[in-house]
């Protein structure tokens, strides 16, 4: 599993890389962060400072699904093996701002049914699976995960935003351009230092959902937008 979390106040950041056998690899990216002098810890070493801090051990076949089951047999079987192909197993991020104007983002993600063992994905880099900056906004993507890598999605999403582009247009051009440039799918959630909201993806389908006041605002499909209040 990989996972990043950042504070757009002075651009803290945590990140774990093939991790195993944690229940929330994002919470050990917030340990790294709070903790170390560095951003990225992978593999064996992530999991060791996970445990030195007091994480406990999750057993594998807690983590394991049957759908996930399905998704590595289907790559067994597959005769062109391409993350393409395989899909994934899975992203869930986040992105908030405060009364202040201070913004955050986290993503996390168990990355790619069939992927070669050492393989770490888009997530836990910085301008890549999220960014933050409390001059800007934050940004957390999901998708095609070395496509979003050669893109560094996050961060064009941020740039276009500092050249006064609102968060949905960022996020909106951010997504189209990296999938006409590169290939592959993608997706993200935006939100600026103001509370503007960006909601964008390539892909056929992103469930997303967002709070502001007492409403939710959620979809799935494209240009899907359903309301509830709380």
């Amino acid at each position: 599993m990989d996972a990043i979390i950042m504070e757009g106040a002075d651009l803290k950041t945590g990140s774990v890389g093939a991790i195993k056998n944690v229940s929330h690899p994002v919470d050990v990216a917030r340990l790294v962060m709070e903790n170390t002098p560095h951003v990225l810890l992978v593999g064996q070493g992530a999991k060791r400072f996970a445990n030195d801090m007091g994480v406990p051990d999750v057993p594998m076949e807690q983590l394991v699904t049957e759908s996930a089951k399905e998704a590595l047999e289907s790559a067994r079987t597959c005769k062109l093996v391409t993350t393409t192909e395989l899909g994934g197993v899975g992203t869930v991020g986040a992105v908030a701002v405060d009364c202040h104007g201070h913004v955050a983002c986290a993503t996390s993600t168990g990355g790619t049914s069939g992927k070669m063992v050492g393989r770490v994905g888009d997530t836990p880099l910085p301008g890549c699976g999220g960014y933050a900056d409390d001059s800007v906004g934050a940004v957390s993507t999901t998708g095609h995960g070395e496509s979003i890598m050669k893109f560094c999605l996050s961060h064009v999403i941020i740039n276009a935003m500092r050249q006064r582009r609102t968060a949905q247009t960022a996020t909106a051009e951010g997504c189209k351009t990296m999938t006409h440039r590169v290939g592959n799918t993608a997706g993200a959630i935006v939100v600026s230092n103001s509370g503007e909201v960006g909601i964008s993806f390539t892909s056929k389908r992103m469930a997303w959902a967002y709070k502001l006041k007492d409403q939710v605002y959620y979809g799935i499909e494209p240009d899907q937008v359903l309301q509830e209040s709380v």
